[in-house]
């Protein structure tokens, strides 16, 4: 199936987790997790295979539709979202179940005959919901100013191009999508020996050591623009004019050759190179840590939820998540130009040190709803 958009996510997890008992709850949702990280990397490659037709392409005479590298993906678009809407229809069904996998016949659960299915009654945690919509939405801000502060990184550090650093940039982050595929399989195996909160707190953990390496130590500095531009300057060009190249090069015209870190980032003249092992070691183990943070907090969250229809609840959790990639990429852009890497990675390991601290407090809470109530043992 094609990715949803973001309006349907919560759709489909609240779909998931009142089709599932507790135990199927983790490998389903880690099943739609693979799927939607599958969508992200086969997207960009469809849209480079359909660079093959060209602008001309073939035009369909009958209709006067023109197929070519612009309207074949919105034309792929429309077929993948036409063929969701007939699986849809035709393999969907609305039932629900309860934590222990029981099958409720009448989705209505006002209406539901105790015979059928008896499902727990009592209050949801409301500390555990708003601990795990906070958990939820720092695992997404911390991922979304990772793969916002990829490119201007790399180019500042190691002077690679524009083009570059698209082409580098997006084959780390294409293999960090396989890898997040794969830990989100080996998730599925390792809850049932650990149990979701573990993996939560050890995902937590990986992303801080990733964070943590990231911060630039040694002696080494990187390339400035300026050195370059002295190093290659005119005759009889003075320091004025030189500054005035400076700031009339902005950072979109990069794709002319190397030109390093910028002179208006004061920091660059003081701050130690990030080499290239520490950031590719770091893109590692993100790659391990925010797919296991990531499918444990809103499967943890839907367990919490307990069997009741949880369509609201989840929607919350899609805002948050939304938020933080609206407000990651601002915090991150900000810090890094405005102080630099070091401050702005150390703010992040911060970040990171406080949620964990959070889901400390919470742990003991972040149990599913039947277990908290006692109709099912943990």
């Amino acid at each position: 199936m094609a990715i949803s958009p973001k309006g349907n996510v919560a759709v489909v997890r609240s779909y998931i987790a009142g089709a599932t008992s507790l135990q199927e709850r983790i490998s389903s949702m880690a099943n739609t997790s693979a799927c939607q990280a599958l969508g992200f990397i086969l997207g960009p490659v469809f849209q480079t295979c359909f660079a093959l037709i060209g602008e001309k392409g073939v035009t369909w005479d009958a209709i006067k539709l023109q197929i070519n590298m612009y309207t074949a993906p919105v034309l792929l678009g429309a077929f993948l979202g036409v063929l969701n809407i007939i699986l849809i229809l035709t393999l969907l069904r609305e039932h629900r179940v309860d934590d222990s996998g029981r099958q409720c016949k009448n989705v209505n659960f006002e209406e539901a005959s105790t015979d059928e299915v008896q499902f727990p009654q009592g209050n949801i945690d409301q500390v555990a919901v708003l601990a795990t919509n906070v958990l939820f939405f720092v695992v997404l801000f911390i991922f979304a100013l990772f793969e916002t502060i990829v490119t201007p990184l790399t180019m500042d550090m190691y002077a690679w191009t524009r083009e570059q650093a698209v082409l580098y940039d997006g084959i780390i982050l294409a293999a960090l999508g396989v890898e997040a595929i794969l830990i989100f399989m080996g998730v599925k195996l390792l809850s049932k020996k650990i149990g979701e909160r573990a993996i939560l707190l050890g995902g937590l953990i990986i992303v801080w050591v990733g964070f943590f390496i990231l911060l630039p130590w040694g002696n080494q500095f990187p390339k400035i623009q300026w050195e370059e531009l002295h190093n290659n300057s005119i005759p009889n060009t003075t320091f004025g004019e030189i500054i005035i190249t400076l700031w009339k090069s902005p950072r979109e015209d990069r794709n002319e050759g190397p030109t390093g870190c910028p002179i208006e980032q004061a920091w660059c003249f003081y701050t130690p190179m990030i080499h290239l092992a520490q950031f590719l070691t770091t893109a590692i183990l993100i790659g391990v840590g925010y797919p296991s943070c990531n499918v444990t907090s809103y499967t943890l969250y839907s367990k919490i939820l307990g069997p009741k229809p949880q369509g609201v609840y989840m929607g919350w959790l899609t805002a948050s998540g939304s938020a933080a990639r609206i407000l990651g990429p601002v915090f991150i852009s900000q810090v890094y130009t405005s102080w630099g890497p070091r401050w702005a990675f150390s703010l992040v390991c911060g970040i990171v040190v406080l949620t964990i601290m959070l889901l400390g407090v919470v742990y003991r809470r972040l149990v599913p709803f039947s277990v908290r109530h006692g109709r099912i043992q943990e």
